[in-house]
């Protein structure tokens, strides 16, 4: 099997892609002060990722409840919404396509990050007991288990689906290329999927319907924004940090692909669990999504380039996402095509810092020119 199948072109929604290396969203907690800002040196990062098929940037808080880790860019201020224009400026200078991926946290937060130290929110009031936030304590930045939440009343739900929406209309005015909607990875969304996060017995939980209802409230007014064509969705089945544990995570992942389906948004991005020692994901469940979502699908989760374009020989995607792999090399898609060797990535510069461990990873170039 070879990597040939990356480099042909996809059409995705109102995007033709050059490539299907997609490079996946990732926090990198480099945002200028105060107010979450993205920089220059921000813009600098993705311009020398934009050869990729699709940027897909770190997650961005829709709102200051939606924050769960310090030094995040949001996208609900307009300096945050100033600063996002120098990012995808870059990026389209360099001949780049991005997506910004909208977040809330829900319970994954801290009272240090929320407006006036309030306790975080959750559909209901139940403390992930092995999440993590990411706040700035006098010390420095640190990781710190996350508070006890408080459970949304349904009064304010409405209220965060309209922060979805401005958030949208704030990310196309930034000049973003697609909206993704964040549903995975144990978040507020995630959190009103699961039937062990989710214990309500209104409007919005108890049934797999009802507790799928803020996700597709939430879809159907970012569609509004920006069309259906420049819209996609990450999910993430059996997920299994963040204290998720859901007993219906298949049927209500298939319910989705179903309803994003009747909407027509551009892709599904689906998050394997399987790189932090979560179960793959089986080939029955595959057929399924595919089935049901006959859109462009893009799979992420410890793939290398032999295995993702063994999954889209498969017919079972259409794109792959890379992590880690983008951190370390700028020029991944340069690599790929060449069958390169990769750096590989320091955790110890992940999250935080400046531009040592996120502008400084050699390319290909730097190492011909050295020689």
């Amino acid at each position: 099997m070879t990597s040939s199948i990356l480099f042909s072109p996809l059409r995705v929604g109102a995007l033709e892609l050059p490539n299907r290396i997609v490079m996946a969203p990732l926090t990198r907690s480099r945002a200028g002060q105060p107010g979450d800002v993205p920089q220059p040196m921000n813009a600098r990062y993705y311009a020398q990722r934009a050869a990729a098929g699709l940027i897909v940037s770190e997650a961005a808080p829709i709102s200051r409840q939606g924050t769960g880790y310090a030094l995040t860019p949001g996208i609900y201020t307009d300096a945050q919404q100033a600063g996002w224009r120098g990012v995808t400026d870059a990026v389209h200078a360099a001949g780049g396509r991005i997506a910004m991926q909208l977040w809330h946290v829900g319970r994954i937060s801290h009272h240090l990050l929320q407006e006036g130290g309030q306790p975080p929110v959750a559909p209901s009031a139940l403390r992930s007991d092995t999440g993590e936030a990411f706040v700035v304590l006098p010390e420095g930045p640190r990781r710190v288990p996350c508070d006890a939440p408080r459970e949304l009343e349904a009064d304010e739900i409405p209220a965060i689906i309209a922060d979805y929406a401005a958030a949208a209309r704030r990310a196309l005015a930034a000049g973003f290329d697609m909206i993704e909607l964040h549903a995975a990875n144990g978040y507020l969304l995630q959190q009103f999927l699961s039937t062990n996060s989710n214990l309500r017995t209104d409007a919005w939980g108890g049934s797999l319907e009802k507790r799928a209802r803020i996700v597709l409230e939430a879809l159907d007014a970012i569609v509004a924004v920006a069309g259906a064509d420049r819209v996609g969705v990450r999910v993430s089945p059996h997920f299994h940090r963040h204290d998720i544990a859901d007993a219906q995570t298949e049927p209500m992942h298939v319910h989705l692909a179903e309803q994003f389906q009747r909407r027509g948004v551009a892709y599904l991005h689906i998050a394997e669990s399987v790189w932090s020692g979560g179960p793959a994901l089986s080939d029955d469940l595959r057929r399924a999504l595919r089935e049901a979502y006959r859109g462009r699908i893009v799979v992420c989760g410890g793939y290398d380039a032999a295995s993702g374009a063994a999954r889209i020989e498969q017919g079972l995607a259409d794109a792959v996402a890379f992590g880690r792999s983008f951190i370390a090399n700028p020029d991944l898609v340069e690599r790929i095509r060449r069958g390169a060797a990769l750096n590989r990535p320091d955790p110890a510069t992940f999250y935080g810092g400046a531009e040592a461990g996120y502008l400084d990873y050699p390319t290909l170039a730097d190492a011909e020119s050295a020689r």
